[in-house]
C-alpha cells in the first residue's frame, strides 16, 4: 500500500499529513479523515490504509499542526484508562483553541490539496471524522457543500453550534454514535433536526459501545461496533463517491 507524508503550506504554518492510496489503479475518489484528538499514530495509519485499500485516496492531517508535528504528546502503545486523563488534559487546551474559523480555513486547504493529487479523480470528496474529528467533518461538509459528497462521523459531537449548519450539508450523511455518548431521546432530537434539514442520512446508536469504540489502541475499542462502522462507512462512500 503506497503511503506518503506531506507538509501542506497553510496560513499559519505547515500542516503535516499522512496519505495512503491504492497501487496500480487509475485516479480514485478522495477522502479526508479527521482523527480523534490523539491524532496521527499507528492505529490511525492502519485505518487509513484499510480505507485506501478499499479504493480511495485517503488523507489524514495533524489537526493541531499549529502547535507542532504529530505526535504532539507522548502516547503509549495502548491508551488505557489510567493514562487517558493526563493525555486528555494536555490536549484539551489545543481543542479549545481550534476555533470554527480555523477549522474552515484548514478544511479548504486540505480539500484543495487532496483534489490536486494526481491519484485523485475529479469530483467531490468524502469526509470522515472520529471523536472531535466528527465535529470537524460536520463543519467541513457544511462550509463546502459542493465539494463534499459524503460525511461520516463516529462517536463524536456533530453540531456543537446547534443544528443550523446541517441545512448547509448537501452530501449523504452517516452518524454512528456511542451508546455512552447519546441517549435515545437525544438521538431522536438529533434525527428530527436532520429531518428538518432534509438530509439524506442515517444516524444511529451502536449498541453496547462507549466513546472511542473504533480505536483499537484504547480501552474503549469494541470489535463489533468497529466492524459495523466499517460496513456503514464503506457503504456510504461507495454509494456517494463511486457513482460521481
Amino acid at each position: 500500500m503506497p503511503t506518503k507524508t506531506f507538509h501542506i503550506p497553510m496560513a499559519d504554518g505547515l500542516a503535516d499529513v499522512f496519505a495512503a492510496f491504492p497501487e496500480h489503479r487509475g485516479p480514485v475518489p478522495g477522502v479526508l479523515v479527521y482523527p480523534d484528538a490523539f491524532g496521527i499514530r499507528p492505529v490511525l495509519r492502519d485505518m487509513v490504509e484499510k480505507l485506501a485499500a478499499h479504493g480511495y485516496y485517503v488523507l489524514v492531517p495533524n489537526i493541531f499542526y499549529r502547535h507542532g508535528r504529530a505526535p504532539l504528546v507522548a502516547l503509549p502503545a495502548h491508551i488505557g484508562e489510567e493514562a487517558r486523563p493526563a493525555i486528555v488534559d494536555e490536549l484539551m487546551p489545543l481543542i479549545h483553541r481550534h476555533t470554527a474559523e480555523r477549522v474552515v480555513g484548514d478544511a479548504d486547504a486540505y480539500l484543495r490539496f487532496l483534489a490536486g493529487q494526481p491519484e485523485v479523480k475529479d469530483g467531490p470528496a468524502g469526509v470522515v471524522g472520529y471523536c472531535i474529528g466528527g465535529l470537524l467533518a460536520t463543519r467541513t461538509a457544511a462550509a463546502f457543500g459542493g465539494r463534499v459528497a459524503a460525511i461520516a462521523a463516529f462517536h463524536g459531537p456533530v453540531g456543537a453550534d446547534g443544528t443550523d449548519e446541517f441545512a448547509k450539508i448537501t452530501g449523504r450523511v452517516h452518524f454512528g454514535h456511542a451508546a455512552s455518548d447519546l441517549t435515545p431521546q437525544a438521538l431522536k432530537d438529533l434525527n428530527a433536526a436532520l429531518d428538518a434539514a432534509r438530509l439524506d442520512y442515517t444516524s444511529e446508536i451502536y449498541p453496547g459501545t462507549i466513546h472511542g469504540f473504533t480505536m483499537a489502541d484504547t480501552d474503549a475499542f469494541d470489535a463489533v461496533g468497529s466492524e459495523r462502522h466499517w460496513e456503514q462507512l464503506f457503504a456510504l462512500l461507495d454509494s456517494a463517491l463511486t457513482t460521481t
